[in-house]
C-alpha cells in the first residue's frame, strides 16, 4: 500500500523527531483510504507519558489517544496512524513495537540521530500479524495545518 504525504506534513514529524531527540517522539497520523493508497490529511504531535527510559519507548496516554479519536471523528477524518522516532536507530519496527500494533493502523518510523533524520519507513501489520513495507510517497503541494 501507498502512504501519501504532503512535504508539509512530513517536515511537522522531521522537526518533531528532532526537537525530542534523544527522546522517542511520538503523534497522530489523519487521513483517508483511497483509490492508490492513504492519503495522510494531517499530523498531530503527542506527548511521550512512558515512565522511564524514553530513549527506547514511547506511550501515549489513553486520554490523549481518545482526543484523536474525538478530533477525527468531528473532522470526518480518520485517525489511520501512529508515527514515532527511533533515536540513533534504524527506522525498522521493534519486537515492542510489533506487540503494540494493531491491524489497519500505519506506523511510520524516523530513525533520527543528534544531526539528521536518517531514514523514513511506513508499516502495517498483514493478517498474519507481520509488518509489511508500506511505499511512501511525498506529493509537492504544501498544506496547512490546523494548529
Amino acid at each position: 500500500m501507498n502512504i501519501i504525504f504532503s512535504q508539509n506534513l512530513m517536515e511537522v514529524m522531521k522537526k518533531h523527531a528532532m526537537e525530542t531527540y534523544p527522546f522517542e517522539c511520538c503523534g497522530f497520523i489523519f487521513g483517508k483510504d483511497q483509490v492508490g493508497g492513504r492519503k495522510i490529511i494531517e499530523v498531530q504531535p503527542a506527548t511521550n507519558s512512558k515512565q522511564g527510559d524514553k530513549r527506547r519507548r514511547f506511550e501515549i496516554d489513553p486520554l490523549e489517544y481518545l482526543k484523536a479519536e474525538r478530533y477525527a471523528l468531528a473532522n470526518d477524518v480518520t485517525l489511520v496512524g501512529i508515527y514515532h522516532s527511533h533515536p540513533d536507530h534504524p527506522a525498522i519496527p521493534s519486537e515492542h513495537d510489533l506487540k503494540q500494533a494493531v491491524p489497519f493502523f500505519s506506523y511510520l518510523i524516523l530513525s533520527v540521530s543528534k544531526e539528521r533524520i536518517e531514514n523514513i519507513t511506513s508499516w502495517q501489520l498483514d493478517h498474519k500479524h507481520q509488518f509489511k513495507e508500506e511505499f511512501i510517497k511525498i506529493e509537492n503541494q504544501i498544506e496547512t495545518l490546523n494548529n
